[in-house]
């Protein structure tokens, strides 16, 4: 039973990464459209940039933890690089506690209100011709924190540390 939740946690984590990269593609188009817009046809797209911007949030939120499942993330690397892997391990395991789950922690818990909030008032975008949901994007805001402990538990229980 927990051999396949592990598994499923893994397909998951990767679903969702591989999916929401996705969206690059669509962002560059998007952006493209807008600058040929406004700059060969004086034609300003406030809602596209907005959406933009919205996806942009969604890659970057929603990625995170994908990014970190695969060891792909930024990480300062002065005494890191050359460590042997007990090392590395032993470091990621530690600080995967002290830092990462502490900053989850705080990011989900004060988030929460902002999001209720844009949620009940149904936020709209304060530009003219902007987005009338501002608060899905704020919404947006619990991937981070989510997919990141997810990913954090998976490495502590499949023992899946660099």
């Amino acid at each position: 039973m927990i051999t396949y939740s592990i598994i499923n946690m893994e397909k998951t984590i990767n679903s969702i990464g591989k999916f929401i990269s996705l969206m690059i593609p669509c962002m560059t188009l998007l952006m493209i459209v807008i600058i040929v817009a406004r700059y060969f046809f004086g034609i300003g797209l406030t809602g596209l940039q907005e959406l933009v911007m919205y996806i942009h949030a969604f890659v970057f939120l929603g990625c995170a933890g994908y990014v970190f499942s695969k060891d792909e993330h930024v990480r300062v690397d002065i005494f890191y690089r050359d460590a042997s892997k007990s090392y590395k391990k032993n470091i990621n395991i530690l600080f995967g506690l002290i830092f990462l789950l502490p900053v989850c922690f705080v990011i989900g818990y004060f988030s929460i209100e902002l999001i209720s909030m844009s949620w009940k008032i149904n936020e709209i975008s304060t530009e003219a011709g902007g987005l009338k949901f501002v608060y899905i994007q704020k919404t947006l805001i619990m991937l981070f924190p989510i997919s990141l402990v997810i990913v954090l538990i998976h490495k502590f229980v499949n023992n899946k540390w660099n």
